[in-house]
């Protein structure tokens, strides 16, 4: 919920996501208590005056709605104070529960199969490691999630399933697998990246840093496609 707002008769709340009605909601669930606090509230400004109403105004930024603006700056205006600042908050057990999940993700993600054995770990700006979370797109989507063709092309590279030799090798073995520069046996992922003069349209070397890796693919257009010969 981004806030309350409180003008005469209407109470107006801004809405940010539509699990925010579960504060509303009268059946049992794990937020009883916050939300009897908050059902306390509405209960007595209903009864100050007959007249009050409430409006629900839900207003993500991807639309652009052209009130959204006046919205969401009413919303990190108010400061409201919470009426249980525990663990036992909304706030707080929505938080437990998403840091939970990514952690448990990122364990799966690391220790299992589930990415696969020739999932290519790219570096960050401070050339960490890339963790997968789920703001904004996660790490990857963020580069590349504006282009269906760089993000088809960079899903091949990364997870290793290219129209390249390597892939045939595994999967096609009777397949032609040598490079078409003819200076490496294999059509590797690595050699595409770092040594096929074929690709020699970006300068840096760090290939293995996601943002470096995206500028090779946007220079070398060509790179992973079916018609990369």
């Amino acid at each position: 919920m981004s806030g309350i707002i409180k003008n005469k008769n209407i109470l107006k709340i801004q809405l940010r996501e539509k699990s925010s009605n579960c504060l509303f909601d009268s059946k049992s669930h794990p937020f009883q208590s916050h939300t009897a606090a908050i059902l306390s509230e509405l209960r007595g400004f209903f009864n100050s005056n007959r007249v009050n109403s409430i409006e629900f105004w839900e207003c993500p930024s991807r639309p652009k709605w052209r009130f959204h603006h006046d919205v969401d700056k009413d919303s990190k205006s108010f400061h409201p104070t919470p009426a249980y600042p525990c663990k036992i908050s909304w706030d707080y057990c929505k938080k437990t529960d998403s840091d939970d999940i990514i952690n448990q993700w990122k364990m799966m993600f690391q220790a299992s199969d589930g990415k696969g054995k020739h999932f290519l770990d790219l570096l960050d700006d401070d050339f960490n490691t890339i963790e997968p979370f789920y703001t904004k797109g996660g790490p990857w989507l963020q580069v590349f999630g504006h282009s269906n063709s760089l993000c088809a092309r960079a899903t091949r590279a990364i997870i290793n399933h290219a129209p390249i030799g390597e892939y045939r090798l595994r999967f096609f073995p009777n397949e032609d697998f040598t490079c078409p520069c003819n200076d490496y046996p294999i059509e590797s992922r690595r050699h595409i990246l770092h040594e096929c003069r074929r690709f020699n349209g970006y300068w840096n070397p760090r290939r293995d840093s996601l943002n470096h890796f995206i500028m090779f693919l946007i220079a070398n257009t060509n790179a992973f496609t079916f018609t990369d010969k």
